[in-house]
């Protein structure tokens, strides 16, 4: 399955302003073209079933739904694919477990990362994080514009036109150079899930982005 990362929907319950993480993605599933259930802190049973209820109100719209780190959760829930991280299991494993039709995502946070990447086993990689954010505990510093590019390159060096999102601290002020510096879409949180309309920054991100991606000569 092809992911499309334009507007790419991280749902978190420590970060979902008050609303259940299924009326969110209901919110944002006419604009959102990925989603993503993260939760650190939840119970395997209660993962699985928050994830039923994702893929109830996501697929009417036919977004794909993945599962950050958890690759059991994503076969008990018979999600999409999953998202993991450079600690997580390996991508070749989760590829076996899942097959070859799941979605499966890497994040990415250096060039040397960026170098060692298993692209054969991945659907795309998420870079980043690009600006600050408080949506995550990350003790790295933000790699910036600067930094996106030069991992955006180490990556299409290695196979071009591979799929790759920008991640942290995005919004709809930033979102334009962050796809000019070559992500071909945003994985936001805040940006959504805390603001007082979902419906309508979802929209207005992926017009956004779209519009950036025009200029870019991707689209």
């Amino acid at each position: 399955m092809d992911a499309d990362l334009s507007l790419y929907a991280i749902v978190d319950p420590t970060v979902a302003g008050g609303r259940s993480l299924s009326d969110l993605a209901g919110r944002i599933a006419a604009s959102a073209t990925l989603v993503q259930l993260r939760d650190k802190l939840g119970s395997t049973r209660a993962m699985v079933e928050e994830a039923r209820a994702l893929q109830a109100a996501l697929t009417p719209a036919g977004v794909p739904l993945l599962i950050n780190d958890r690759v059991d959760v994503a076969l008990a829930a018979e999600a999409d694919g999953v998202h993991i991280g450079q600690d997580d299991m390996a991508a070749a494993d989760a590829r076996l477990l899942l097959g070859r039709t799941a979605i499966i995502g890497l994040s990415i946070k250096t060039v040397q990362q960026a170098e060692a990447a298993p692209l054969e086993h991945l659907d795309y990689v998420a870079i980043g994080g690009v600006y600050a954010t408080t949506s995550k505990d990350n003790t790295s510093a933000p790699i910036g514009i600067a930094g996106l590019r030069a991992i955006v390159q180490a990556i299409r060096a290695r196979k071009p036109g591979f799929p790759i999102c920008a991640i942290a601290g995005i919004n709809a002020g930033n979102a334009g150079e962050v796809i000019a510096a070559g992500a071909d879409g945003i994985a936001v949180i805040s940006a959504l899930s805390l603001a007082p309309d979902p419906a309508a920054a979802a929209k207005t991100l992926r017009g956004t982005v779209d519009r950036a991606l025009l200029e870019r000569g991707v689209r």
